[in-house]
């Protein structure tokens, strides 16, 4: 028992001294930050006043590096992120908003059904866009070492914008990693893709004008095709050789014809796919179920489910973003 007292005691104490040495060395940080970002275009204005309520925030740091030891199966995540409940409040979005996602759908090419489904999961239908200050968990990220440089150029990008009086700083509160909107957009993503659509002279990505506009731009510049399929679901034999299955999202590989992969399949019928398309097999649960079996479940993914894994890179996240949007197409 007294041992145990001395580790927590000890432990506040090295967590105490741990916080207050990095609000220290933060407020140092952000003076030698303030000169970089002068030198890559800043205005020491725009500087000053956005970043002046910036403070490390020993919460996100908590959160970059949780790695959970447990993790839902595939049929669980799905299940959960694609249920009648997400489906009913997504039509009850899409009635109240049908024109504007009607006519966005038409004017980029992007199923409504997609969009409509990258939402739901993302951020429940604007319901939770996250409450984090964007600017602090940024900088918090950009003085830590773990990733500074991506997240230094993204908190670099965000004052880009906000110096040019795109985006208003005042309004950017999301997710810990310092994404923001309906749709979750990194800055650097709303550097390159997002839109003023309501022609206001602002990008306001918590309004579903701007936001649906931005997102059915970023799948239109990633070359998304309307109509055509994000996966099918297999049933694979024994024999398949383990190197064709693709267990990371971080890059699909042995890619094959639809022909080859035949006869590695049981009841395979799929008439309307060509023989000739380039696919490839994932099985998600893998590496990340404890005593997962191996070939089951297991998808056969195209073009379509890799363009959403630059979403968001988690194969579980592009199986639940496609099976949600065909839920919707079969209501709308």
């Amino acid at each position: 028992m007294k041992i145990t007292k001395l580790f927590l005691t000890f432990f506040v104490f090295f967590f105490t001294f741990t916080l207050n040495s990095n609000s220290s060395t933060f407020e140092n940080w952000k003076n030698d930050f303030k000169k970089i970002a002068i030198n890559r275009g800043i205005s020491e204005l725009t500087f000053d006043k956005a970043m002046a309520n910036v403070k490390f925030l020993p919460k996100v740091i908590e959160y970059d590096r949780y790695q959970p030891e447990f993790y839902e199966d595939t049929k669980t995540y799905v299940s959960k992120r694609t249920s009648q409940k997400k489906l009913k409040k997504g039509l009850s979005f899409y009635n109240n908003n049908k024109n504007l996602i009607n006519k966005i759908d038409k004017n980029f090419n992007i199923e409504k059904e997609l969009l409509l489904s990258l939402m739901g999961i993302e951020t429940n239908f604007g319901t939770y866009v996250g409450k984090m200050d964007i600017l602090s968990s940024l900088a918090t990220l950009s003085y830590d070492k773990r990733r500074s440089e991506f997240f230094t150029n993204e908190l670099i990008t965000i004052l880009k914008l906000v110096d040019d009086g795109i985006i208003d700083y005042k309004i950017l509160y999301g997710s810990w990693a310092g994404a923001f909107g309906n749709f979750q957009f990194m800055p650097s993503t709303i550097e390159k893709y997002a839109i003023d659509y309501n022609g206001n002279k602002l990008i306001e990505l918590k309004n579903s004008h701007d936001s649906f506009a931005s997102a059915a731009n970023y799948l239109k510049k990633m070359g998304w095709k309307k109509n055509e399929p994000c996966f099918i679901k297999v049933n694979l034999k024994p024999n398949i050789p383990i190197k064709y299955l693709n267990t990371s999202a971080k890059k699909i590989i042995n890619k094959k014809k639809v022909v080859f992969f035949k006869k590695y399949l049981e009841n395979f019928n799929q008439n309307k796919i060509n023989d000739n398309t380039l696919v490839a097999i994932i099985t998600p649960d893998a590496d990340i179920v404890e005593n997962a079996d191996k070939l089951n479940p297991a998808y056969m993914v195209f073009k379509n489910y890799e363009l959403v894994l630059k979403w968001n890179r988690s194969l579980r996240f592009g199986i639940a973003v496609c099976t949600l949007k065909d839920k919707f197409k079969n209501e709308l």
